[in-house]
């Protein structure tokens, strides 16, 4: 079934009266986007990062009366009929479009990404088949390229491996099919850990690989590598801890990191012996070694 589209363009101060108005008229839901290309950037503890020029766009059953809508609407914001731009939006199989843009990927001299819907294009290659659908990552994202190109230049095998915040699980199943023995998946997320066990069972690994925990419940242990694809800001927040599950001569991956933030997470990570940093489209790669002593 089609459904009605209503585009209001704003600034940073009106979006939330407008937000507020469209649900009051009825809107099924409603989203913001930039409307002026400017980019938004890591927002700081607490924050909401929202532009400058905003439009807010409403949803609306086919049904509904975008006149009698149109009304409510200005009466309520105070604003003239030729702010509201509604169009038609046909329906169409959301999930499928997405699906058809998402193609296997090469990450590194073995390691192909593979969406669980397409033939792999190297069937003896190490092939990780991947539904991304309950949570964020699918080797798309330059940080997570990052992470995957990473360890696949490392000899994993017989290596226990934590993967903090996993999403979809994909670096921490990569590793297991690199050769990794154990590997230790942490996420705030419930959604991304059952996401973790569902990829894992689909690249046929046994539940014995890998352990999935909260951030609060991750047992004391020391691994030969640990990954970390979040952001600059918990990367620093959370140093003292993801540093403690690096043993000694460990090797660690920091990732999701911006160049103007890099010598900050770098600066966090002391007893750390870092190599040259990667960037990829604009986001760094930290890689180090533990060799516990303080820099």
């Amino acid at each position: 079934m089609p459904w009605l589209q209503l585009h209001i363009v704003t600034n940073r101060s009106g979006a939330e009266a407008i937000e507020d108005a469209l649900l009051d008229s009825g809107a099924v839901s409603v989203s913001m986007s930039d409307d002026a290309d400017t980019p938004v950037l890591e927002p700081g503890v607490g924050e909401t990062p929202l532009w400058d020029n905003v439009k807010v766009t409403a949803l609306y059953e086919a049904e509904d009366n975008s006149d009698a809508i149109s009304e409510q609407l200005c009466a309520a914001l105070d604003i003239p009929p030729q702010r509201l731009a509604w169009e038609i939006l046909e329906d169409q199989p959301w999930e499928r479009a997405w699906m058809d843009h998402f193609e296997p990927i090469r990450c590194g001299e073995r390691l192909w990404i593979c969406p669980s819907w397409k033939e792999p294009p190297e069937p003896d290659a190490v092939n990780l088949i991947l539904d991304p659908g309950l949570a964020f990552g699918t080797g798309t994202h330059p940080t997570t390229f990052l992470c995957l190109q990473w360890l696949d230049s490392l000899d994993l095998k017989g290596k226990t491996v934590v993967d903090y915040g996993c999403g979809s699980g994909i670096l921490g199943i990569a590793a297991l099919l690199l050769g990794a023995q154990r590997v230790i998946a942490i996420d705030n997320d419930p959604q991304a850990l059952i996401a973790s066990r569902d990829n894992l069972a689909r690249n046929n690994l046994g539940d014995e690989c890998l352990d999935t925990y909260l951030p609060g419940e991750i047992p004391v242990l020391e691994a030969d590598i640990v990954i970390a694809n979040i952001l600059a800001g918990p990367l620093v927040s959370l140093s003292a801890g993801i540093a403690a599950l690096t043993k000694n001569g460990g090797l660690l991956c920091l990732s999701g990191i911006m160049p103007h933030q890099a010598d900050d997470v770098q600066a966090a990570y002391d007893g750390f012996a870092f190599t040259p940093r990667t960037v990829r489209d604009d986001w760094v790669r930290l890689d180090a070694r533990k060799t516990g002593q303080a820099c």
